[in-house]
């Protein structure tokens, strides 16, 4: 008989199939809560007299308190554990989604979206860092491109559900996209509860695995903690590091792009001719079915070589090309379809890669903290890309100029990256 597999490889398939589907989940959740406000679109600005500039701003506006609460959250996560703030996160996201069907007015718009950035500020970074307590440093860019691959999904599966939920129109006396908001609010609220039963704080307590398994993972976990003498371990050298500080500045280019093409994404396809408000939705979501190939295949290509630089960069120069490819081609659904997918495929695929980089140097708190700042900063670009586009889209009355910015920000964000030290994740 063959000889049983060691507690390495056992290990690292049990942390696959017990995490990353649940927080896979909960990330298809967040992430589509965080941007049906694309979809709601179709309808709600002309319902409410929106112009192009009053949705970027709104959309944007998510990040400006997401971004001022991102650190102080992960922090907090940190002291008190994943399973009970990740918790607190969801329940408090999912009742201000829900309240996004009563606005009436700019006004409200801004306010319930400001507050839903509050609501959510940490879901994310708190994610990574919980993945960094798990995962061995060569796991992880594939890992967390498993679990961003939510995002992915959640645009493919939300362009089906959100044209449903389009035609509830006049049901009960709710338009489409008021069902759209309440709907989509409540998975969140019932994942809460679920999330403090399930989420096991660090992999000494994970009962789940083997006594052998367990021992492999926690002496390998602390063996790369000790074997990184120039790792930071506290948020004060973390602020001292010009590399984090860098990384910052690749993820506001990578995030520019990434959600100046999500929310705009189906009003960029309604331009281009006279489909319903349902057929847009459902066909919007071709992009993001290449976006979850892109994270899988880099993410592994990555974690196969060891490579992260140039598995960051080409990918966003293959985004930037698609950009520049759907503000050039003409007029057709199924051609600026096509570049916006290239587009996706780039943008989603340069992510798992690029979270290996600042946890590869990053350790307890400075890894929390750490990854909350360079996410916080970097998503200062949802607040900006979402706002030009809309900018351009008003000033211009095309899409193409906001797409030359958007390809823009991922050329910048490619060089960026490849100014970084080339070493592999295991190395400080």
């Amino acid at each position: 008989m063959p000889a049983p597999p060691p507690p390495s490889v056992t290990a690292v398939a049990a942390l696959r199939r017990r995490l990353i589907p649940f927080l896979f989940l909960l990330y298809v959740v967040a992430y589509l809560d965080r941007v049906n406000i694309g979809f709601a679109a179709l309808d709600m600005n002309r319902d409410l007299g929106f112009s192009a500039t009053v949705y970027g701003l709104g959309s944007g506006i998510f990040f400006v308190s997401y971004t001022l609460l991102e650190v102080p959250s992960n922090l907090i996560l940190a002291r008190v554990g994943a399973r009970a703030w990740i918790g607190r996160i969801m329940l408090t996201w999912g009742l201000v989604s829900i309240g996004m069907a009563f606005v009436r007015d700019a006004t409200t718009f801004y306010l319930l979206r400001f507050l839903l950035g509050a609501a959510e500020a940490g879901f994310f970074p708190g994610i990574i860092y919980y993945l960094t307590q798990w995962f061995p440093s060569r796991e992880r860019a594939h890992a967390v491109a498993l679990f961003m691959t939510g995002t992915a999904i959640a645009g493919v599966i939300g362009g089906p559900i959100s044209s449903g939920l389009l035609l509830f129109d006049g049901v009960f006396g709710l338009r489409g996209w008021q069902w759209l908001f309440v709907i989509e609010g409540i998975p969140a609220i019932l994942l809460a509860p679920v999330v403090w039963r399930r989420l096991d704080t660090r992999p000494a307590e994970a009962r789940w695995l083997s006594e052998a398994e367990r021992t492999w993972l926690v002496s390998t976990l602390e063996a790369e903690a000790h074997a990184s003498p120039g790792a930071h371990h506290d948020m004060r050298g973390a602020l001292r590091s010009g590399r984090l500080w860098r990384l910052a500045a690749i993820y506001f280019c990578i995030v520019l792009a990434f959600y100046g093409v999500s929310f705009w994404l189906p009003q960029i396809v309604q331009s281009l001719g006279t489909l319903p408000s349902s057929a847009v939705a459902l066909i919007s979501s071709l992009p993001y079915v290449v976006a979850a190939v892109g994270m899988v295949f880099v993410g592994r290509s990555s974690d196969r070589t060891g490579e992260r630089r140039r598995h960051v960069a080409i990918p966003a120069l293959i985004g930037a090309a698609g950009f520049v490819a759907a503000a050039t081609v003409p007029a057709s659904v199924t051609l600026s379809l096509m570049a916006l997918s290239v587009a996706a495929f780039g943008i989603w695929g340069a992510l798992g890669p690029f979270w290996a980089l600042p946890t590869a140097f990053l350790r307890g708190t400075a890894a929390a903290g750490g990854v909350a700042l360079v996410n916080a900063v970097g998503n200062i670009g949802g607040f900006v890309g979402p706002t030009l586009v809309g900018y351009a889209r008003d000033a211009t009355g095309s899409f193409a100029a906001g797409l030359w910015v958007l390809a823009a920000g991922l050329v910048a964000g490619a060089l960026l990256t490849l100014g970084l030290p080339d070493e592999t994740p295991n190395r400080p």
